[in-house]
């Protein structure tokens, strides 16, 4: 699991984000891409202790291509990043919530939660986490929780005020004006050179298993799964 190696390959991708270059490095690269999908199956392996569900999650399910979609990044045909989303249900294509690992130079992080729900599910998360907001807040206050996480939503995109059909009243309206229910733990790079930086990986997942257990409650409910 060479961190360092991933991280310098991307790094060089990005000072030459070329097809030319990468042909020449193709070697470097499936090293990195092996490295990464390693760590990735590592991970379902430890999540799987804790969350049942991800049991028969594959790797190959998890992990995201290199490729850009030329369609809006005509010049830059790769990433500079490797991401894997781990989730029952589809991995990296499911709309439940999971658990996603990102590794890029100078903006690795770990995350939980579900991005960009389906209006119909987005609208089932708000109705569960104002009807149970005493549950929803003793999850994401608790102690080690706040640790990992510090209560780091994305927010950027949020509504400027209630979602219609919410009272603007609300105490905590700020959870039902977000558009994603997901939580990130931002990760330097020395973060790496600890000896146990994937036991604290882990450990960061597992504390996020039940925000992501109330998510799905209500995501299974509305999909029907």
């Amino acid at each position: 699991m060479d961190v360092k190696n991933i991280l310098a390959f991307l790094s060089a991708v990005g000072a030459n984000n070329n097809r030319e270059w990468f042909a020449d490095n193709r070697a470097w690269y499936e090293q990195a891409k092996a490295d990464f999908e390693t760590i990735i199956g590592k991970l379902i392996i430890e999540i799987a202790q804790f969350d049942e569900d991800i049991k028969t999650v594959q790797v190959k399910d998890c992990t995201f291509r290199i490729y850009c979609d030329t369609r809006f990044h005509k010049n830059l045909p790769y990433k500079t990043h490797m991401g894997g989303y781990i989730a029952s249900r589809g991995g990296r294509k499911s709309p439940r919530g999971g658990y996603y690992f990102h590794l890029e130079p100078d903006f690795c992080f770990a995350s939980a939660g579900v991005w960009q729900p389906e209006p119909p599910v987005l609208k089932a998360l708000r109705e569960t986490v104002y009807e149970n907001i005493d549950e929803f807040k003793e999850i994401i206050e608790e102690k080690d929780f706040k640790q990992y996480f510090q209560n780091d939503f994305h927010d950027a995109d949020m509504l400027k005020t209630a979602p219609k059909g919410f009272p603007k009243d609300f105490e905590d309206l700020y959870y039902l004006r977000l558009k994603h229910y997901i939580v990130n733990r931002n990760l330097r790079e020395k973060f790496f050179e600890n000896e146990d930086w994937f036991q604290q990986v882990v450990a960061t997942f597992h504390v996020a298993y039940p925000f992501n257990k109330f998510l799905n409650f209500t995501i299974d409910e509305t999909l029907n799964f």
